[in-house]
């Protein structure tokens, strides 16, 4: 049998019956999913630093170089953001206010928090969401 797949090096939730939702054992997982997942992204962020401190190649190589360090620069802005969205998720849980769809108050489940920690809608909710984003980019 093998081992249960881990996120960030954190196995999996395993519930057990009768179990409250989001109650303290779920909150530590979660807790400790997101903090293993704003680790990973940070030292992301440190290598990228250590990596523009390395000498520069010669001028015919200096446009690849720039279209690369912009590219990086998108991606460490994307990884900036998710760890704001993180840290938001993190207070969350502290103000007992995680789990729960934003828009219609349902429990979003362990499973869909697995996939996706800092979600903050249900599924239906974020379809609505997302389709209404449609409409109005096409407008």
């Amino acid at each position: 049998m093998s081992a249960p797949k881990t996120m960030y090096g954190v196995p999996p939730y395993e519930e057990t019956k009768g179990e409250e939702y989001m109650g303290e054992h779920m909150r530590r997982h979660f807790t400790k999913l997101l903090n293993a997942w704003k680790r990973e992204l940070m030292a992301s962020v440190d290598r990228t630093v250590q990596d523009q401190d390395a000498d520069s190649p010669d001028s015919a190589d200096r446009a690849a170089q720039e279209e690369d360090l912009a590219l990086e620069l998108r991606n460490r802005n994307r990884e900036r953001k998710l760890i704001m969205k993180i840290d938001k998720t993190l207070q969350k849980i502290q103000d007992g206010e995680y789990g729960r769809c934003e828009s219609c108050g349902i429990e979003i489940g362990v499973r869909a928090l697995e996939a996706r920690p800092t979600a903050d809608l249900c599924f239906d909710c974020k379809e609505i969401a997302e389709k209404k984003e449609q409409t109005v980019g096409k407008g």
